[in-house]
């Protein structure tokens, strides 16, 4: 019973996500589909915010996982994670990016939907954490959302992102909320901003991988 209603949570988290991100399913895929092109195996990887366990679903059916580690802040996220993938291969901690002190240990880390969250302090030590614990040539990949460059692209943007909620269910008044948050509850940067703090953070190979609506991934190779 515990195995089914923490399934349930993780079903149920993830359709209202896809209420509000669009192209949630497929953020996960390109994730998957940059790491197989790689050519990497036998994989040590970190999921920073971790969640219900969403990437890992993805990773441990579709590639070769020597060890998946889930970081969260959240507890309770963790638990749902821990009650779905209790296995072996997995490892399970409560932090915050900023406070991790991993060294040359994993081959691909994934922060998704994660350091939006935070100061450009805060997502600049995340990033050199990151950078830190990746092993060389480990890959980090992370999805966030993102600010235009103009206001009136910012207002056009939050507008199309509005319909796409109110397209899925939302209510308008739900929609208007969520994106009433922006630069209130999270805090996006550009996508040039967003490049910068990772080559900041130690990363010389930066590389734009996907850009939908208000969000991007970014890709960076530890060289």
């Amino acid at each position: 019973m515990k195995d089914n209603l923490s399934a349930f949570n993780a079903r149920e988290y993830d359709d209202k996500v896809k209420q509000t991100i669009p192209y949630y399913e497929e953020i996960y895929k390109q994730v998957i589909d940059v790491v197989k092109a790689a050519d990497k195996n036998h994989l040590s990887w970190l999921d920073v915010g971790c969640g219900t366990g969403k990437m890992a679903e993805q990773a441990l059916a579709y590639l070769d996982i020597k060890k998946f580690v889930f970081c969260d802040i959240a507890t309770e996220m963790l638990a749902i994670s821990k009650d779905r993938f209790h296995l072996t291969n997995t490892q399970f901690i409560t932090s915050s990016a900023q406070e991790l002190s991993y060294k040359d240990e994993f081959d691909v880390i994934t922060a998704i939907q994660v350091n939006h969250y935070g100061t450009l302090d805060e997502r600049a030590k995340a990033v050199e954490n990151s950078y830190n614990a990746l092993k060389n040539d480990g890959i980090f990949i992370t999805f966030e959302n993102y600010s235009p460059y103009s206001n009136v692209g910012e207002t056009l943007y939050l507008r199309r992102w509005q319909n796409y909620q109110m397209q899925q269910g939302k209510s308008m008044e739900s929609s208007r909320e969520h994106v009433g948050r922006y630069g209130k509850d999270y805090y996006p940067i550009s996508i040039s901003e967003h490049m910068e703090v990772m080559k900041a953070g130690g990363f010389n190979v930066v590389e734009i991988l996907w850009v939908s609506y208000m969000q991007v991934g970014l890709l960076g190779i530890k060289t």
